[in-house]
């Protein structure tokens, strides 16, 4: 209980080579090799890949170590345990910073000492503020509970199947309600008002005024994030997918799409709208291309700023995006508009997508915002629709007491 976790499992592009610690028992290097095997079936998609090899870890530590278990030995009892364990974990066990799990040294690849298998964060704003997060700031969320249980649920799914055990513990845990909280109505969608939309892509196209070769990229970036509902990872290039001119293609209709390779590793054609269109004509114009890309236009849709090749650094495209949103929040802020600007300054790169989606299910159809979104049912796009939820506050509001 006292001996710091150190990792067990590297990045996808070295985890095939690694070999279980000759510290482990021989059950426990089995335990190792199996997991091993499941986590390497998600190498096609990073997101999927790092967040399972978070809970697969942490089990595993948790196993052996506290435990004193191996894998084909837990049953429903124990899962129920490792998912308090999780709740309220000991602080050696977290961290308060994201750090690599391996590090080079002399040539070799080395666990990390300064990991933990839990991280300790704080709001957005917080951070800005100079706050620094400490152990005791620890907090699983439902949705990170939620997570936890599913992520367990496939992979003792995997065991079972691959006969390294008898049952999935997981699907025997009737009661998950003790762990995740029922919630009545729709799930609260983090996105952008119209408002602070609209002062974050006007500050945007100023900034490309007065900066062309910044911040032309800028508006480019902040038009397709919110216009096609992008994720950051489908618009930063990586082993598995490097935008290019030509995902921007014309069919036999004249009608034009944006093909990209999202979350689950699966492709995907987005509706190019006409707004979108003339961004797209406008940022080739800047890098002194023809207005519109052919077939045979394989460069990249982001270029590096110096250097060949396109922009692979999620982390650079984050520091533009909150470039535009600080600007927003002062220019909100000279408008007296406070609130708007303290709320935009919790926003992420990942509240645009929201916020492009939201505004669609006013005017589109929910099948055709669901499709060129991505989502896997029309469940997921009806969480964005809050007509509903608005009529039924207007009709509570004239409500008198006495």
């Amino acid at each position: 209980m006292t001996q710091t976790p150190i990792p067990l499992f590297d990045t996808i592009d070295f985890i095939l080579g690694q070999r279980p610690s000759s510290s482990l028992s021989t059950q426990q290097q089995t335990d190792y090799l199996v997991s091993r095997a499941f986590l390497r079936a998600y190498e096609g998609s990073q997101g999927t890949f790092n967040s399972y090899r978070r809970e697969v870890e942490r089990l595993l530590h948790w196993t052996w170590s506290i435990a004193g278990k191996i894998l084909a030995e837990l049953k429903r009892e124990d899962i129920e345990l490792f998912i308090r364990f999780c709740q309220n974990p000991p602080k050696h066990w977290i961290g308060v910073k994201k750090v690599p799990r391996y590090v080079e040294q002399q040539g070799e690849r080395i666990p990390n000492t300064q990991w933990r298998p839990f991280v300790a964060t704080l709001s957005k704003s917080s951070h800005r503020q100079g706050n620094l997060p400490k152990t005791q700031d620890f907090e699983l969320s439902q949705g990170a509970l939620r997570e936890t249980l599913a992520i367990l649920g496939s992979f003792f799914n995997y065991l079972t199947q691959e006969e390294h055990t008898l049952l999935n513990p997981v699907a025997l845990i009737r009661q998950k309600s003790k762990f995740i909280q029922k919630r009545q109505g729709p799930i609260k969608i983090r996105r952008l008002s119209q408002q602070q939309w609209q002062m974050v892509i006007q500050c945007a196209e100023t900034m490309a005024e007065e900066n062309p070769h910044l911040h032309e990229r800028t508006l480019f970036m902040m038009s397709a994030l919110y216009s096609m509902y992008l994720r950051i990872s489908e618009l930063s290039a990586s082993a598995r997918w490097i935008p290019k001119m030509n995902d921007f293609h014309r069919d036999h209709h004249n009608l034009w799409w944006f093909t990209t390779v999202g979350k689950g590793n699966k492709e995907r054609q987005i509706a190019v709208s006409d707004t979108m269109l003339k961004a797209l004509e406008r940022w080739r114009q800047f890098l002194g291309l023809t207005p519109l890309p052919s077939l045979a236009d394989q460069s990249p849709l982001l270029p590096k700023i110096r250097g060949k090749g396109p922009i692979s650094n999620t982390t650079y495209i984050r520091e533009i995006v909150q470039a535009c949103f600080d600007r927003a929040i002062i220019q909100l802020r000279q408008l007296n508009l406070i609130d708007e600007a303290d709320q935009l300054m919790e926003a992420t790169v990942h509240w645009l997508r929201h916020t492009g989606i939201s505004e669609d299910v006013k005017i589109r159809p929910r099948e055709h915002v669901r499709d060129d979104a991505g989502h896997s049912s029309s469940a997921i796009t009806d969480k964005y629709i809050d007509i509903e939820l608005k009529e039924r506050h207007k009709s509570a509001r004239n409500k008198q007491i006495y």
